[in-house]
């Protein structure tokens, strides 16, 4: 099975280059250990002034009422695919400071920080994790009771990814495209915007 392995200019660490996001999941549970260990990730995460404005919602397939009613608050492109992971997540933001409920500008930022460490350490156990923006918020404040300033933001599928041979065709070919990133010249800049810096540009650049 292809691991997609990044194929980076400069070292990284393993698990950042071994890291993508698969749209076939494999029909295999996932261990409630190894789910607490990535939400217990999530919960060690910076955030500006230790808000911590991120909160999950969590379904395993083993729970088809509650499973198809996180899968219902996504786009339905997004549940085509998503009802084959073992595990779905919603992650919601809370886009106010508790101390004082002023606007928190790095709450969206934060709630990344916690799905990343998240992912990382999904793929160290050996997980894959496909994150998802096409959800549907309203809905899911409705079914949710998601309290005002508030906001669900990403679905999260997790679960081991499957073969791609065994996948349909629009699937497979999905999971078999080679992954692609911008070189750093691209968007690590010096002096204005647009210029590479030093730090990155090529000998012709």
């Amino acid at each position: 099975m292809s691991t997609k392995k990044a194929l980076t200019d400069y070292p990284i660490q393993e698990f950042l280059a071994k890291r993508w996001s698969p749209y076939g999941f494999a029909d295999r549970p996932v261990a409630e250990a190894d789910l607490r260990s990535l939400f217990e990730a999530a919960r060690w995460a910076a955030s500006s002034y230790n808000e911590q404005p991120w909160s999950y919602f969590v379904a395993t397939s083993k729970d088809t009422e509650e499973f198809g009613r996180l899968l219902s608050c996504l786009v339905e492109g997004n549940q085509a695919w998503a009802k084959a992971a073992p595990v779905l997540a919603l992650s919601v933001v809370s886009l106010r400071f508790s101390r004082d409920n002023t606007e928190n500008r790095a709450a969206v930022h934060d709630l990344g920080l916690a799905d990343g460490n998240l992912v990382i350490e999904a793929t160290a156990s050996g997980l894959s994790v496909h994150q998802m923006i096409g959800i549907l918020p309203d809905r899911a404040r409705e079914l949710y009771q998601i309290p005002q300033h508030s906001e669900a933001w990403t679905a999260i599928a997790i679960g081991y990814k499957a073969d791609p041979a065994k996948l349909p065709d629009a699937l497979k070919e999905c999971d078999l495209r080679p992954r692609q990133r911008k070189p750093l010249s691209q968007f690590v800049f010096s002096g204005k915007w647009g210029h590479p810096s030093p730090l990155v540009r090529t000998p012709d650049g």
